[in-house]
């Protein structure tokens, strides 16, 4: 199902990208992150959404398209950001193109995701063509403020930071723009708005913060290969991850000095050998399986707020595949 909605979403944002120049420096590149090994999980939530609760799926398909083009702009100013080497599995934009004209691809992203969104205007009509809109502004709106939140907690080198304040970044980074306000935009396409949205709100909450914390596990125990991005990277970047925050909390005042004095480094300083010891002490201090059964625990939340959400909905493949994917963002392995 994912495959199916990625390769619909996929074919209308190819059909989007302007036959012009530049190509080599802007629009060749535009589609490299997303046809690269992604999973389509935003597009997947919301035409399937959209599909549930009774619309045509392929009303929801220009919305979907920007949600992708988001997000993918969101990555590229991430790997950017966090001097990141690879994504998905390849040198990121930043490495093989430099950071002036990775920065200019994802701010073409983001300006080719109006595109799609001015053309729901004939198929949805004026108001819930608004309301889509409404909903992208507040979802771009909490992605940078969580983002400003963890390059905040990086620069400035916090070491007392609690579970809550993680789950907190998570809900405004993650949460928003991966779950909750796809769902809001399916159901918005497919009903004109008459389905309140924050029905939503819970369930995209629980179940992005699980995907952000088995994203988070996996760069610490995944295979690179399958992750796409450099196992360890999260450690190296500094990143206020839920197991770091679960080490600091646990581990001796000695121990807690020399992780502080690796943190306040620069990345470039942070030698292998550190980010090692790093793991070392959060393997000590079981954070990785705390960690997980955070996100289990969460998942499971996911799965009693679907019925909240989509309970009252008719059997759909398109309401089977939103269940599925709860369980889904915890047991990937990539």
């Amino acid at each position: 199902m994912l495959d199916r909605y990625k390769a619909v979403t996929m074919g209308a944002l190819m059909s989007l990208l302007p036959v012009k120049e530049p190509r080599q420096y802007l629009y060749d590149l535009v589609p490299l992150y997303p046809q690269r090994a992604a999973k389509g999980l935003r597009p997947g939530l919301c035409i399937a959404t959209c599909g549930a609760f009774g619309g045509d799926p392929h009303l929801a398909v220009r919305s979907a398209v920007a949600l992708e083009l988001f997000h993918n702009a969101f990555l590229i100013h991430d790997d950017v950001e966090d001097g990141s080497e690879f994504r998905r599995g390849a040198p990121t934009l930043p490495a093989a193109y430099g950071m002036p004209i990775a920065v200019n691809v994802g701010d073409a992203m983001n300006v080719l995701s109006i595109r799609p969104l001015m053309e729901n205007l004939d198929a949805l009509g004026p108001k819930a063509t608004w309301r889509v809109f409404a909903e992208i502004e507040h979802m771009a709106r909490e992605s940078v403020e969580g983002q400003a939140m963890e390059l905040g907690w990086v620069r400035d080198n916090v070491c007392d930071l609690t579970e809550a304040d993680y789950l907190r970044m998570t809900l405004k980074k993650t949460c928003w723009y991966t779950c909750i306000h796809p769902c809001r935009i399916g159901s918005i396409v497919a009903t004109a708005g008459a389905v309140e949205p924050e029905r939503f709100d819970r369930f995209g909450y629980y179940m992005g913060a699980a995907f952000q914390i088995q994203d988070d596990v996996l760069n610490l125990v995944g295979e690179e290969a399958k992750y796409g991005k450099e196992i360890g990277g999260d450690i190296q970047e500094g990143k206020r991850t839920l197991m770091l925050i679960h080490a600091l909390g646990a581990c001796t005042a000695r121990e807690k000095e020399r992780l502080r004095r690796f943190l306040a480094k620069p990345r470039a300083e942070r030698p292998d050998r550190d980010v090692r010891w790093v793991y070392s002490l959060m393997r000590k201090y079981d954070s990785i399986e705390f960690a997980r059964r955070c996100a289990k625990n969460l998942a499971g939340a996911a799965l009693l707020e679907f019925v909240t959400a989509y309970g009252d909905r008719p059997a759909s493949e398109h309401k089977q595949f939103v269940e599925a994917l709860v369980i889904y963002m915890i047991e990937r392995d990539l």
